[in-house]
């Protein structure tokens, strides 16, 4: 299946956290993302493919703007990657269930990014992604 950026609806959605298990809400996320239409771009730093789809490294390899991010990536980890955020400027950052941190959610506002603390899941399910 093919998807094109710029079409009205889609977005651009990395996955920080990424999962190949697939009992991981991580994995639950890329195929409904994927179901949706979207164009997903998963982060893993061990994993080269989830689901047919390239898996980045870090996000500092990702060169395309990014419609928005979401996070499955625990705060205490994710402190590690706040300036790599901040240079990939997505529109907006997705706080799922046990990411939130209003240090990092202050910093990602600083820089001009909209945070919003939800779930991807039921985001997508109720049409609010």
């Amino acid at each position: 299946m093919f998807y094109l950026a710029g079409v009205s609806g889609l977005e651009k959605v990395v996955i920080l956290g990424a999962s190949p298990k697939p009992a991981r809400f991580a994995y639950k996320a890329l195929l409904k993302l994927q179901q949706a239409g979207h164009v997903v771009l998963p982060v893993h730093p061990k994993a080269e493919e989830i689901e047919g789809l390239k898996v980045y490294s870090k996000l500092s390899d990702i060169e395309k703007q990014i419609d928005t991010l979401t996070l499955y990536v625990g705060p205490a980890r994710m402190t590690d990657h706040v300036d790599e955020v901040c240079a990939l400027k997505p529109r907006r950052v997705i706080f799922n269930p046990g990411t939130e941190s209003d240090d990092i959610q202050n910093a990602f506002e600083k820089a001009g990014i909209e945070c919003v603390c939800d779930c991807t899941l039921v985001m997508l399910d109720q049409n609010r992604f």
